[in-house]
């Protein structure tokens, strides 16, 4: 791993393939108008909040930045914004949030009068509430809608062995609310729809994704910016942060715009050692993922 890695500015061409360490946000956000900022795994972890990275994202409106939370959770934005505020994130750290929840619910819409079997904990069930549809049991339905596992906090994608090969075996289409495969609970990690979506395609399922990495959730975030802001959104200097090579970074990349790698999410235990980050760890999960950040940062702090 070349020493430069560590310190390359990603403003000299010549610096383009390695990413710069960042100590603090500051030194990078005055590139950029727009963030559209990952949630769990950046701002809170599902237990807490993280202060500093909250209050990264106000000073950067403070400064005249726009920012628009993503997330892949599988529920409307109107509830997102209700856990925020459980866990204390204070509303002038955004402008905005869009959920694959939302997306979800758009491809929910679309099957008006459908028979759906909804894989997933009650606690989803919004997703639905409003919409002409009837949830029914899986031999029933017409389409399946997964937003996880029943019981995450006992379950695997094993579990679901013998119910995806019938899902498969009756031709039914999966919209995975959630493309996430993993996702931080505490000092934990719990598998999400992405994983089962994973293990349904891996046998010959069709999967509709909502969400990261697709890049419609990233125009409907710069749609919203730009609604909340009266303002049209320069591409060049829109900014994504999140913590997920295979959501945040890939989504990132094919919406064409940077991003900023957080290393102590999901991927923290294999990528920070105890002197700090590893700097060929870093290089090796880049070049597996097929991603490339601007930046890269332990936390977001300004």
């Amino acid at each position: 791993m070349p020493s430069d890695f560590l310190h390359a500015d990603p403003a000299d061409p010549s610096a383009a393939h390695h990413p710069q360490i960042l100590l603090r946000f500051r030194e990078f956000a005055e590139r950029y108008d727009t963030l559209l900022c990952d949630i769990w795994g950046v701002v809170h972890n599902g237990v807490r909040s993280w202060p500093d990275a909250c209050d990264a994202l106000h000073r950067f409106r403070q400064a005249g930045g726009r920012v628009c939370l993503i997330t892949n959770a599988p529920r409307p934005a109107a509830f997102v914004q209700h856990l925020l505020d459980r866990l204390k994130v204070p509303h002038h750290s955004y402008d905005a949030i869009v959920t694959s929840g939302d997306l979800t619910r758009a491809m929910v819409a679309e099957r008006a009068g459908s028979n759906l079997f909804h894989l997933g904990p009650e606690r989803d069930l919004p997703v639905f509430e409003g919409i002409d549809v009837t949830l029914s049991d899986h031999a029933s339905a017409d389409a399946v809608v997964n937003t996880g596992l029943f019981d995450d906090d006992t379950e695997t994608p094993d579990d679901y062995a013998d119910m995806l090969r019938s899902f498969r075996d009756r031709g039914l289409t999966m919209i995975c609310g959630n493309p996430d495969k993993v996702v931080e609970r505490g000092d934990r990690l719990i598998y999400c729809a992405g994983a089962l979506a994973d293990a349904y395609e891996a046998i010959g399922g069709e999967v509709l994704w909502a969400g990261k990495p697709h890049p419609p959730i990233y125009a409907e975030a710069v749609r919203l910016v730009e609604e909340a802001s009266g303002r049209p959104v320069d591409r060049d200097r829109v900014l994504a942060i999140g913590d997920s090579l295979r959501t945040d970074l890939a989504g990132a990349e094919r919406f064409g715009i940077a991003s900023v790698f957080i290393a102590s999410g999901i991927h923290g235990a294999e990528l920070i050692g105890e002197s700090g980050l590893d700097a060929a760890m870093l290089e090796a999960s880049f070049e597996a993922a097929g991603v490339r950040p601007g930046a890269i940062m332990t936390r977001l702090v300004w």
